[in-house]
């Protein structure tokens, strides 16, 4: 049976049954070539998928899922999702009213080249980097795409569907430069193989991170401080915790409570935006089958709003944004699309610190309280003049951080931010604390 059948197959079943049901189908397929030395040694194929029902009934909600769709595996969902349900305490959800949405195509033939191309393009990768002689070892050299396909529909009027993927050149060199070693990463991401360009990724890596060998380390010290966009994604990964809808419910955002307030710099507007044109997270609806739409998080340095879904808007009596997401295993949740600053006038330093890599982050930061202390990678100027550093801690609060900002670039980037795609800017900041030698 197809995802489409199975949606309609067990939307019946759930109103013969008398419960409101969510179906949400997803398939998964993914390709991964890698290189060693100068030929393809790994091509892996992958493909997951399944079907997952959301249950409401009598104010309790219940999940089952399953990756065959044959009628015996869609009544055992449905009975397993009921009966979940009824071990719940009531909780007052219920699934949102909702419409024909239509079915999208959102990247169409953009990964419809050839294996034999693909492989071409990653080997192009790897040999550029050896040809650098600074270049002492590859650690990876890899091309890999992702496509997706989502099938929606409810008892409540939801029906609708959207395809979306990307691919991706990446590569992670050792570059060597007298008695100094360095090994970094980079990557070139676009929903379409043939804009990725080989010899564009090798530049860039090449350039990411042979400006850091010969650096010395750096004195104890406050600096003023520009944030490349690598390392303001990692901060926006941190912040979406605190702007997510679900932290807010469970009472855990610090901003919870400042709607309407001055929470940031008036040079920074912070937004998310799926029905952006091209975009790597963009998508029709979300997971409730609530239409996309820009939202604006911090606008002007104004707080504007939370991300949310139906249940984490009802709890906290704010509008759903439509932001809900699960895959079709998973419970209910909230997530980011295409999250972006708006890019400014540019940040221009004479003297300070330019941090282009933080390290741990994942363990070195607090995102409900804000605090960060990390090991990063940087660049000194001096006189306009700059040097590579190393060797060093910085410290701040990401809450004062964002009104601290005095400049915003024009350097619109778009990295991972921990699940989320960020487009991020360097942001300039008048004042940090570094402990270095």
């Amino acid at each position: 049976m197809t995802f489409e059948g199975a949606k309609d197959y067990l939307l019946r079943r759930a109103r013969e049954r008398g419960v409101d049901a969510e179906v949400l189908g997803t398939n998964e397929r993914q390709l991964m070539l890698a290189v060693d030395q100068d030929h393809v040694d790994e091509i892996s194929h992958a493909q997951r998928g399944g079907v997952g029902v959301r249950v409401l009934s009598a104010g309790r909600v219940g999940y089952a899922s399953s990756e065959e769709l044959d009628e015996t595996s869609l009544e055992w969902v449905l009975d397993e999702a009921i009966e979940n349900a009824n071990l719940q305490g009531a909780s007052g959800a219920e699934l949102p009213a909702g419409s024909a949405l239509g079915r999208h195509d959102l990247i169409g033939e953009g990964l419809s080249a050839s294996v034999e191309s693909k492989a071409e393009a990653v080997v192009s990768l790897a040999r550029g980097l050896r040809a650098d002689p600074r270049v002492d070892a590859l650690f990876a050299a890899r091309y890999s795409e992702s496509e997706s396909e989502v099938v929606l529909g409810s008892t409540r009027g939801v029906d609708g569907g959207y395809r979306n993927g990307h691919a991706l050149l990446m590569a992670s060199p050792v570059m060597k430069q007298g008695e100094s070693v360095k090994q970094g990463w980079d990557f070139d991401i676009s929903k379409e193989f043939h804009s990725l360009d080989p010899t564009r990724t090798t530049q860039s890596i090449l350039e990411r991170v042979g400006r850091h060998l010969g650096a010395t380390p750096l004195s104890t010290g406050r600096y003023r401080a520009v944030l490349e966009p690598e390392v303001t994604a990692s901060l926006m990964a941190l912040l979406l915790v605190s702007l997510s809808g679900k932290t807010v419910a469970e009472g855990k955002s610090r901003l919870a409570e400042r709607l309407g307030e001055r929470v940031a710099s008036e040079l920074l507007t912070l937004v998310d935006d799926p029905t952006l044109e091209r975009g790597l997270a963009s998508r029709p609806f979300d997971a409730e089958g609530t239409p996309s739409q820009r939202t604006p998080l911090i606008e002007r340095g104004v707080l504007r709003s939370f991300l949310h879904n139906s249940d984490t808007a009802r709890r906290t009596g704010q509008a759903n944004t439509g932001h809900a997401a699960r895959s079709y295993s998973s419970t209910l949740g909230v997530s980011s699309t295409n999250l972006l600053i708006e890019p400014g006038a540019g940040v221009s330093m004479d003297a300070g610190v330019i941090v282009t890599d933080l390290s741990g982050v994942h363990a070195g930061a607090n995102p409900i309280s804000g605090d960060v202390s990390v090991q990063g990678l940087g660049l000194l100027v001096e006189g306009g003049e700059t040097r590579p550093v190393d060797n060093f801690a910085v410290s701040f609060n990401l809450f004062r951080l964002l009104e601290m900002i005095e400049a915003v670039g024009d350097d619109l980037t778009w990295r991972p931010a921990g699940s989320a795609i960020a487009g991020a800017v360097s942001l300039q900041v008048a004042d940090l604390s570094f402990a270095g030698a």
